[in-house]
């Protein structure tokens, strides 16, 4: 039997998934990250992407979009604002939001929010990934 950890991912309404794991591999904003057990303490901030769940014979995936990830030797905490599994997500929203984004994006309007039109695009396209 592999070492595990226990995961905890939790929504501001819900817990998304509790379990224990024996890798858990997401992105931050300071890149892609992979987690076994007896990791040394951290925390970070996640940025949108796909979260995957190593459990004893299984990989799950889910789209992280943004929160935070306290982690300690024998767990790890999600905080997410937005997780959703991939029979969850609306794949023609996320289309219609990643045209729009891209849309935005090329007028180059000068009272455009890049950051916010390059985020929503992230969001999109994290979704869309979801779609094997």
């Amino acid at each position: 039997m592999a070492d595990l950890m226990k995961l905890q991912v939790v929504t501001p309404t819900e817990r998304f998934y509790d379990g224990q794991v024996s890798m858990v591999e997401l992105t931050t904003t300071e890149g892609d990250i992979g987690i076994y057990p007896n990791h040394i303490p951290l925390t970070a901030v996640v940025a949108p992407g796909v979260l995957k769940i190593h459990e004893e014979g299984d990989v799950k995936e889910a789209a992280l979009m943004s929160g935070f990830i306290t982690i300690l030797p024998d767990s790890m905490t999600i905080m997410a604002e937005t997780v959703e599994w991939p029979d969850e997500i609306d794949y023609k929203r996320a289309e219609e939001a990643r045209a729009r984004a891209e849309r935005r994006l090329a007028n180059h309007d000068s009272s455009l929010d890049v950051l916010r039109a390059e985020m929503a695009l992230k969001r999109a396209l994290v979704r869309l990934e979801m779609r094997h």
